[in-house]
C-alpha cells in the first residue's frame, strides 16, 4: 500500500512575509500541492501573503466558501452549510494525501487560533498524518502596530469577537485589563456603543490590515462607520510594573 502523505496547516503569521517562521517558509517554498481558502472571486488572505513563495509548478486547490455573511450564523443553515462545504474539502486533500502526496494548507496567523484549517483538522486527524505549524497571530500583529505594549505584570488579556451580543462586550470589555476584539467588520457600530458604554472609549485603538502594506493605526473614537474585515481593537492593560 502507498504511504499516506502528510497534510501540513501551516501558519503564516499577519501579513508580512518576513514575519513567517523558517519551518513555514521552507514548506512554502517546497510544497508540490497547496490549499487555501478564499471567498469566491477572491485571491484569498492566505494565497496573497503566500505570494510567490510558492514554486511556479504547485497545483494549487482553492477552497471557496460556500457562504460568509449572507446568511447569520446564528441561522441553523450557516453551520450546516459550512460543514458540507469542510467535508468536501476534506475529500479532496484525503485524495491528495491517500496518493502519497504531501499538502500544505495556508492558514493566516496561527492555525489553531480562530482559523477554518480547525475544522479540517478535527475531521482530518485520524485519517491520515496532519501537522499544525504555528504561526505569530493577526492580534500580535495589531498589538505591536500600536507601539505599546498591551500586557503588563498581572494583567488579564481578553479576546473577544465583535460578534458577540452587545451587553456581553460592554460587561467584558469592562470587567478586564487589556482587550483584543476581532472579526469587527458589519459589527463595528455595535462594538463601538459597546467599549463607549464600557468607559473605555479613549483607550481604545482600531489596527486595519496588521503587518500588511495597508497598515493603519487610529483611535476608535476617529474611526468612520466603516472598517474592514481585517480590522482589530487593541485596548491596553496598565498593571504592575517596576
Amino acid at each position: 500500500m502507498t504511504k499516506p502523505g502528510r497534510i501540513y496547516g501551516v501558519g503564516l503569521g499577519p501579513g508580512a512575509q518576513d514575519l513567517m517562521s523558517v519551518r513555514a517558509h521552507r514548506l512554502l517554498t517546497d510544497a508540490r500541492h497547496v490549499a487555501f481558502f478564499r471567498k469566491a472571486g477572491r485571491q484569498g488572505q492566505a494565497r496573497r501573503i503566500a505570494g510567490d513563495l510558492l514554486p511556479e509548478t504547485a497545483q494549487e486547490l482553492p477552497m471557496e466558501y460556500p457562504v460568509t455573511t449572507e446568511i447569520p450564523f446564528t441561522d441553523p443553515r450557516y453551520n450546516d452549510c459550512l460543514a458540507e462545504f469542510y467535508n468536501e474539502c476534506i475529500e479532496r486533500l484525503l485524495a491528495i494525501a491517500e496518493s502519497g502526496e504531501d499538502v500544505v494548507v495556508l492558514c493566516e496567523g496561527d492555525p489553531f487560533f480562530y482559523g477554518s484549517f480547525m475544522h479540517l483538522y478535527t475531521r482530518l486527524q485520524d485519517r491520515v498524518p496532519v501537522e499544525v505549524v504555528p504561526g505569530i497571530t493577526g492580534m500580535s500583529g495589531a498589538w505591536t502596530a500600536t507601539g505599546q505594549p498591551v500586557t503588563w505584570g498581572d494583567d488579564i488579556l481578553t479576546v473577544l469577537m465583535a460578534t458577540l451580543p452587545e451587553a456581553e462586550l460592554t460587561r467584558r470589555i469592562r470587567e478586564t485589563d487589556a482587550v483584543v476584539v476581532m472579526k469587527i467588520g458589519r459589527n463595528l457600530s455595535r462594538l463601538r456603543r459597546a467599549v463607549s458604554e464600557a468607559g473605555r472609549l479613549t483607550d481604545a485603538w482600531l489596527v486595519e490590515y496588521a503587518a500588511m502594506p495597508e497598515q493603519r493605526v487610529r483611535p476608535l473614537a476617529e474611526v468612520g462607520d466603516t472598517v474592514p474585515y481585517f480590522s482589530t481593537l487593541v485596548i491596553h492593560g496598565h498593571g504592575r510594573r517596576p
